[in-house]
């Protein structure tokens, strides 16, 4: 059970962040739901009533980050786990032999800024409104729970801009677990496989099955709520820290 856990979620309006949104209700925790403004999130807020608010949120602005924090405070009095699933992906290769196109720098630049950049903002500044809580009979102060992919460990063709952004995800999550320590503060990160996503809904029926069939057991594309169930047992199991745990039916990507 959440209950009466506060969780700001990046990402939180769609896909894994949404899932993760609803679990913390429905276990009776509360959610900040931080997102683009252009996101369904005033609309997710309001469906999920009293425990949920909106904040408009690009992970990679401090005044945005704070201002979310800042109605944390405000609304729920507290924050006691932020869970980091905002990102976003591009797909090319390092140098297109047939078309003389190199990789842009630009969108290796923006996934990195974006993917890890926010990220970190996020972490550096949730940890100071998490220091603030009484510790509990563990001394512990609050949860960090951040989103890397299987791609962080066998990135495919094309995937080398996300791939960067994920493997520095699971790099950093030691140290920051390390550092955040002395404050009663746990880090950990989800590596998930392939799951029913809005950017995997947009494909093809014949391409989601495909990639279905990849996984070894069970053989079919996770469930957001899957992501969201390991997000729980993190949060309520303070013996998980600075850890990577794969979330993917034991799939290991192939080129």
């Amino acid at each position: 059970m959440l209950r009466g856990i506060v969780t700001l979620v990046t990402g939180g309006a769609s896909g894994l962040g949404r899932a993760t949104v609803e679990r913390v209700i429905r276990e009776g925790g509360r959610a900040v739901i931080c997102d683009l403004p252009a996101s369904n999130g005033a609309k997710l807020a309001e469906d999920l009533g009293k425990d949920a608010v909106f904040a408009p949120t690009d992970v990679t602005s401090t005044k945005d980050v704070e201002n979310a924090l800042a109605l944390c405070k405000d609304k729920f009095g507290r924050l006691d786990c932020a869970v980091n699933c905002a990102g976003i992906i591009v797909g090319c290769r390092t140098y297109n032999a047939k078309k003389k196109v190199a990789h842009s720098l630009e969108d290796f630049t923006r996934v990195q800024m974006v993917n890890i950049g926010g990220t970190f903002n996020v972490i550096r500044l949730a940890a100071g409104l998490m220091g603030e809580n009484a510790p509990n009979e563990d001394k512990q102060r609050g949860v960090i729970v951040n989103t890397a992919s299987i791609a962080a460990f066998e990135g495919q063709i094309g995937q080398v801009a996300y791939s960067a952004s994920k493997g520095a995800i699971v790099g950093m999550t030691l140290p920051i677990a390390r550092d955040l320590a002395p404050m009663g503060i746990r880090v950990c990160t989800v590596a998930p496989g392939v799951f029913m996503t809005p950017m995997m809904a947009s494909l093809s029926e014949e391409v989601q099955s495909y990639l279905a069939s990849t996984v070894p057991f069970p053989k079919r594309l996770g469930n957001p709520d899957e992501f969201a169930q390991v997000v729980q047992a993190i949060i309520t199991n303070p013996m998980m820290n600075g850890e990577v745990i794969r979330v993917d039916g034991a799939l290991r990507m192939q080129p």
